[in-house]
């Protein structure tokens, strides 16, 4: 049924099977990809889906879209379709086309391996190239951009809750100087020496210039309100069985991924009334999965990957809960 390409040797995708298993459910199901990458959950996806299932995969990176389309990932079939979006607007997408409910939403949440070894995209230390660190650079600030006009205040913030730098502080008086100095870092490299020169000790294998880089990626592509957002809409978007499946890379985001599912999958009881049988749940916690020592092995950034399974019930969701 489909025709597809195999995903270029230097993108493995993290938790494939297990991901795809926990997702399709029903065979003739319609899926959403939030983050397509490179398609390789896309293709298992496929796969598993019988001529009546649907695909929609969304991607925010206009080179992901190209791939998808006629590049070295396309996907050529029918029950596939992919669109240039930001996850979080999946809600609207899916009004767009007319589909009210979706059998099941995966979200693999971070920078895919082509963005990461692409010196052009700016979101490695490792590589020279334009401070730049959006996921699509065709709108929105770059990180160059936010360096040169954040307060000291914001900067601090940003390195010190996104990146949890203990040095945010010296961070961001360094930065300030710069910009001072009318040096304001415009480059990977010169960002990445600001660092070393200011975070004196690190954690054993851990780059200077690591937490700092984190932090401002997910500052200028707004990742944890993204993420934030896409899981409120999966409320009223998923079917009764209907499957939320999230891969997530950092702390931070998976805290996001916990905190949600336990407040909608813990049934709340008003003490005051007797007898009573507690709030309806939204949400049935399925499972907590980390990748096995053999694909770290092959796959060291998969090391800090954590996939959280959970399903939608039939309870009805209370008003507070369909904004």
């Amino acid at each position: 049924m489909a025709t597809a390409v195999a995903v270029p040797g230097q993108h493995r995708t993290v938790l494939l099977h297990e991901a795809v298993d926990a997702l399709v459910q029903q065979r003739a199901g319609v899926y959403v990809d939030g983050t397509y990458g490179r398609g390789g959950h896309s293709r298992l996806i496929l796969s598993q889906l019988d001529a009546d299932g649907r695909l929609i995969a969304i991607d925010r990176d206009p080179e992901a879209i190209a791939n998808a389309r006629d590049g070295e990932t396309r996907i050529d079939d029918p029950r596939f379709s992919i669109h240039h979006s930001r996850y979080a607007a999946f809600d609207e997408l899916l009004d767009e086309l007319g589909i009210a409910q979706v059998d099941g939403l995966l979200l693999d949440i971070g920078v895919s391996s082509p963005q990461i070894d692409d010196p052009d995209r700016g979101f490695s230390f490792r590589f020279d190239g334009p401070l730049d660190m959006r996921m699509d650079p065709t709108r929105g600030q770059s990180a160059a951009e936010f360096i040169a006009t954040a307060s000291q205040e914001r900067l601090i913030e940003v390195i010190r809750d996104y990146g949890e730098e203990r040095f945010a502080p010296a961070l961001a008086r360094a930065l300030l100087a710069r910009r001072a100095e009318g040096r304001s870092p415009t480059r990977t490299g010169e960002l990445a020496a600001l660092c070393a020169s200011v975070v004196k000790t690190r954690e054993r294998g851990q780059d200077p210039a690591t937490r700092t880089f984190q932090a401002l990626r997910i500052a200028v592509n707004g990742e944890l309100d993204e993420l934030e957002r896409a899981l409120a809409q999966s409320l009223k978007r998923l079917k009764p069985g209907g499957r939320l499946v999230v891969i997530s890379f950092h702390s931070l985001e998976d805290r996001i991924v916990k905190t949600f599912i336990a407040r909608h999958a813990q049934e709340v009881y008003d003490r005051r009334v007797p007898h009573a049988t507690g709030t309806p749940l939204a949400l049935k916690a399925i499972a907590r999965i980390k990748p096995g020592d053999d694909e770290v092995a092959v796959n060291p950034r998969a090391r800090s990957a954590i996939l959280r399974v959970a399903e939608r019930t039939d309870a009805a969701l209370p008003q507070e809960w369909r904004r």
